[in-house]
Protein backbone atom coordinates (compact mmCIF):
# COMPACT_ATOMS: atom_id res chain seq x y z
CA UNK A 1 0.00 0.00 0.00
CA UNK A 2 1.48 3.59 -1.10
CA UNK A 3 1.88 6.04 1.76
CA UNK A 4 1.00 9.16 0.80
CA UNK A 5 3.21 12.51 1.25
CA UNK A 6 4.28 15.53 -0.57
CA UNK A 7 6.66 16.23 2.10
CA UNK A 8 8.87 14.09 1.85
CA UNK A 9 11.49 14.38 -0.40
CA UNK A 10 13.61 11.12 -1.70
CA UNK A 11 17.32 11.38 -3.39
CA UNK A 12 20.54 9.89 -3.41
CA UNK A 13 24.53 10.88 -1.97
CA UNK A 14 25.66 12.07 -5.25
CA UNK A 15 24.16 11.83 -8.53
CA UNK A 16 23.44 8.16 -9.50
CA UNK A 17 23.35 8.67 -12.95
CA UNK A 18 23.00 11.08 -15.38
CA UNK A 19 22.03 14.28 -14.22
CA UNK A 20 19.62 15.16 -16.72
CA UNK A 21 17.83 11.64 -16.33
CA UNK A 22 17.94 12.32 -12.45
CA UNK A 23 16.56 15.92 -12.33
CA UNK A 24 13.76 14.00 -14.11
CA UNK A 25 13.71 11.73 -11.53
CA UNK A 26 14.23 12.71 -8.17
CA UNK A 27 13.57 16.39 -6.22
CA UNK A 28 16.67 16.62 -4.27
CA UNK A 29 20.43 14.93 -3.81
CA UNK A 30 23.08 15.92 -1.39
CA UNK A 31 26.30 16.53 -2.95
CA UNK A 32 29.16 14.57 -2.17
CA UNK A 33 32.24 15.99 -3.99
CA UNK A 34 32.19 19.23 -2.13
CA UNK A 35 33.35 16.63 0.69
CA UNK A 36 36.50 15.69 -0.72
CA UNK A 37 37.41 18.25 -3.27
CA UNK A 38 37.38 21.91 -4.06
CA UNK A 39 35.13 22.76 -6.89
CA UNK A 40 34.98 25.31 -9.66
CA UNK A 41 32.18 27.56 -9.37
CA UNK A 42 31.38 27.40 -12.55
CA UNK A 43 30.86 23.64 -11.89
CA UNK A 44 27.95 24.24 -9.41
CA UNK A 45 26.59 26.84 -11.32
CA UNK A 46 26.37 24.42 -14.25
CA UNK A 47 24.77 22.35 -11.63
CA UNK A 48 22.17 24.72 -10.26
CA UNK A 49 21.13 25.95 -13.95
CA UNK A 50 20.23 22.54 -14.91
CA UNK A 51 18.31 21.61 -12.19
CA UNK A 52 14.43 22.39 -12.12
CA UNK A 53 13.33 25.09 -9.93
CA UNK A 54 12.22 23.72 -7.15
CA UNK A 55 15.32 21.69 -6.85
CA UNK A 56 16.42 20.53 -3.33
CA UNK A 57 20.52 20.56 -3.05
CA UNK A 58 22.44 19.87 0.18
CA UNK A 59 25.76 20.59 0.48
CA UNK A 60 28.17 18.39 2.33
CA UNK A 61 30.33 20.68 4.40
CA UNK A 62 34.42 19.79 3.04
CA UNK A 63 36.05 17.62 5.15
CA UNK A 64 38.28 20.36 6.08
CA UNK A 65 35.95 20.88 9.08
CA UNK A 66 35.00 17.93 10.22
CA UNK A 67 37.44 15.47 9.20
CA UNK A 68 41.49 15.41 10.99
CA UNK A 69 44.35 15.23 8.93
CA UNK A 70 44.69 11.24 9.89
CA UNK A 71 41.08 10.65 8.48
CA UNK A 72 41.72 8.38 4.98
CA UNK A 73 39.27 10.77 3.06
CA UNK A 74 42.12 12.98 2.37
CA UNK A 75 43.53 10.52 0.34
CA UNK A 76 40.82 11.66 -2.34
CA UNK A 77 41.18 15.58 -1.70
CA UNK A 78 42.68 18.29 -4.34
CA UNK A 79 43.26 19.65 -0.88
CA UNK A 80 46.99 19.93 1.37
CA UNK A 81 45.31 19.69 4.84
CA UNK A 82 47.30 21.34 7.74
CA UNK A 83 47.22 19.66 11.47
CA UNK A 84 44.64 22.29 12.49
CA UNK A 85 42.14 21.04 10.50
CA UNK A 86 38.60 18.76 10.85
CA UNK A 87 36.39 18.07 14.61
CA UNK A 88 34.67 22.11 14.16
CA UNK A 89 38.06 22.69 15.80
CA UNK A 90 37.82 26.48 16.13
CA UNK A 91 40.82 27.04 14.15
CA UNK A 92 41.96 29.40 11.16
CA UNK A 93 42.18 26.55 8.59
CA UNK A 94 38.68 24.84 9.64
CA UNK A 95 36.73 28.45 9.91
CA UNK A 96 38.35 28.75 6.45
CA UNK A 97 37.01 25.65 4.93
CA UNK A 98 33.90 26.41 6.47
CA UNK A 99 33.24 29.92 4.26
CA UNK A 100 34.36 27.79 1.41
CA UNK A 101 31.31 25.60 1.97
CA UNK A 102 28.58 28.53 2.85
CA UNK A 103 30.17 29.90 -0.74
CA UNK A 104 29.10 26.37 -2.41
CA UNK A 105 25.88 26.27 -0.65
CA UNK A 106 25.17 29.63 -1.89
CA UNK A 107 25.82 29.05 -5.33
CA UNK A 108 22.93 26.35 -5.46
CA UNK A 109 21.06 27.91 -3.31
CA UNK A 110 20.91 24.76 -0.98
CA UNK A 111 18.71 23.76 1.60
CA UNK A 112 20.76 22.25 3.80
CA UNK A 113 24.30 21.86 5.26
CA UNK A 114 25.41 18.60 5.98
CA UNK A 115 28.21 18.12 8.71
CA UNK A 116 29.28 14.62 8.96
CA UNK A 117 31.38 13.96 11.88
CA UNK A 118 34.11 10.92 12.26
CA UNK A 119 34.07 8.73 14.85
CA UNK A 120 37.15 10.19 16.04
CA UNK A 121 35.24 13.14 17.34
CA UNK A 122 34.25 11.70 20.35
CA UNK A 123 31.37 12.23 22.76
CA UNK A 124 32.98 14.40 25.53
CA UNK A 125 33.72 17.75 26.78
CA UNK A 126 36.29 18.69 24.25
CA UNK A 127 34.39 18.05 21.71
CA UNK A 128 31.36 20.22 23.21
CA UNK A 129 33.73 22.80 23.75
CA UNK A 130 35.40 23.46 20.46
CA UNK A 131 31.95 22.81 18.73
CA UNK A 132 30.31 25.70 20.85
CA UNK A 133 32.93 28.22 20.07
CA UNK A 134 32.55 27.08 16.32
CA UNK A 135 28.86 27.59 15.96
CA UNK A 136 29.30 31.18 17.81
CA UNK A 137 31.70 32.30 15.39
CA UNK A 138 30.48 31.27 12.50
CA UNK A 139 27.87 32.14 10.17
CA UNK A 140 24.91 30.10 9.31
CA UNK A 141 23.18 32.36 6.94
CA UNK A 142 19.94 30.97 6.12
CA UNK A 143 20.97 27.20 6.06
CA UNK A 144 19.59 24.44 7.86
CA UNK A 145 22.49 22.56 9.36
CA UNK A 146 22.28 18.69 9.79
CA UNK A 147 24.78 16.61 11.67
CA UNK A 148 25.79 13.32 12.12
CA UNK A 149 27.59 12.02 14.52
CA UNK A 150 28.81 8.23 15.06
CA UNK A 151 29.13 6.49 17.73
CA UNK A 152 27.43 8.70 20.57
CA UNK A 153 25.27 7.61 22.89
CA UNK A 154 21.66 8.63 22.16
CA UNK A 155 22.13 10.77 24.72
CA UNK A 156 24.47 12.81 23.63
CA UNK A 157 23.08 13.37 20.17
CA UNK A 158 20.13 14.85 22.18
CA UNK A 159 22.31 17.42 23.95
CA UNK A 160 24.24 18.25 21.00
CA UNK A 161 21.64 18.64 18.51
CA UNK A 162 19.18 20.44 20.60
CA UNK A 163 22.23 23.17 22.07
CA UNK A 164 23.30 24.00 19.07
CA UNK A 165 19.90 23.78 17.07
CA UNK A 166 21.16 21.50 14.49
CA UNK A 167 19.17 18.44 12.50
CA UNK A 168 19.79 15.40 14.03
CA UNK A 169 21.21 12.90 10.97
CA UNK A 170 19.82 9.38 11.62
CA UNK A 171 19.24 6.16 9.69
CA UNK A 172 15.35 5.47 10.05
CA UNK A 173 16.15 1.43 10.64
CA UNK A 174 18.64 2.42 13.48
CA UNK A 175 16.62 5.04 15.84
CA UNK A 176 14.47 8.01 15.95
CA UNK A 177 15.83 11.51 15.41
CA UNK A 178 16.00 13.28 18.87
CA UNK A 179 16.53 17.13 17.34
CA UNK A 180 13.46 19.22 18.39
CA UNK A 181 12.45 20.96 15.02
CA UNK A 182 10.00 19.50 12.01
CA UNK A 183 12.72 18.88 9.51
CA UNK A 184 13.98 15.24 9.43
CA UNK A 185 16.88 14.28 7.68
CA UNK A 186 18.04 10.57 7.14
CA UNK A 187 20.72 8.87 5.15
CA UNK A 188 20.84 5.39 4.73
CA UNK A 189 24.55 3.65 4.01
CA UNK A 190 23.47 0.20 4.09
CA UNK A 191 23.81 -2.91 6.66
CA UNK A 192 25.33 -2.76 9.64
CA UNK A 193 27.49 -6.06 10.55
CA UNK A 194 30.53 -6.05 12.98
CA UNK A 195 30.27 -2.09 13.72
CA UNK A 196 30.94 -1.74 10.50
CA UNK A 197 29.08 -0.26 7.11
CA UNK A 198 28.12 -2.50 4.63
CA UNK A 199 28.13 -0.30 1.50
CA UNK A 200 26.92 -3.21 -0.96
CA UNK A 201 24.09 -3.82 0.62
CA UNK A 202 21.18 -3.98 -1.44
CA UNK A 203 17.49 -3.13 0.73
CA UNK A 204 15.17 -5.83 0.69
CA UNK A 205 11.32 -5.13 0.22
CA UNK A 206 10.56 -5.65 3.67
CA UNK A 207 13.03 -3.18 4.64
CA UNK A 208 12.08 -0.21 1.76
CA UNK A 209 8.29 -1.17 3.52
CA UNK A 210 9.77 -0.74 6.87
CA UNK A 211 11.35 2.57 5.90
CA UNK A 212 8.74 3.81 4.39
CA UNK A 213 6.07 3.36 7.54
CA UNK A 214 9.01 4.46 10.06
CA UNK A 215 9.62 8.37 7.81
CA UNK A 216 6.19 8.32 7.30
CA UNK A 217 5.25 8.22 11.17
CA UNK A 218 8.20 10.71 12.35
CA UNK A 219 7.15 13.10 9.29
CA UNK A 220 5.72 16.58 10.92
CA UNK A 221 7.02 18.95 8.56
CA UNK A 222 9.29 17.55 6.04
CA UNK A 223 11.31 14.78 5.68
CA UNK A 224 14.46 14.29 2.95
CA UNK A 225 15.79 11.09 2.16
CA UNK A 226 19.37 10.04 1.11
CA UNK A 227 20.65 6.83 0.13
CA UNK A 228 24.41 6.39 0.16
CA UNK A 229 24.87 2.66 -1.08
CA UNK A 230 26.17 0.83 -3.98
CA UNK A 231 22.66 0.55 -5.24
CA UNK A 232 21.57 4.01 -3.81
CA UNK A 233 19.85 4.66 -7.44
CA UNK A 234 17.51 1.29 -7.31
CA UNK A 235 16.44 1.79 -3.50
CA UNK A 236 15.78 5.40 -3.60
CA UNK A 237 13.59 4.79 -6.71
CA UNK A 238 11.66 1.86 -4.98
CA UNK A 239 10.95 4.10 -1.69
CA UNK A 240 9.60 6.53 -4.24
CA UNK A 241 7.10 4.40 -5.19
CA UNK A 242 5.82 3.51 -1.89
CA UNK A 243 5.70 7.44 -0.74
CA UNK A 244 4.41 9.13 -4.13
Amino acid sequence: MAISSDKILIGTCGFCKARKDYFKEFKTVEIQRTFYKILEERTLEKWKSEAPEDFVFSVKAFQGVTHPVSSPTWKRSNVKPSGDVGHLKPTREVFKYWELTLKEASILNARFILIQLPKSFKENDVSFENTEEFFSRIDRKDFEIAVELRGWSRKGIRRFVRKFDVIDVTDPLVREPVHGGEENYYRLHGAYVGGKIIYGHKYSDEEISEIAKRIKKLNIGESYVYFNNRYMCEDARRLCELVK
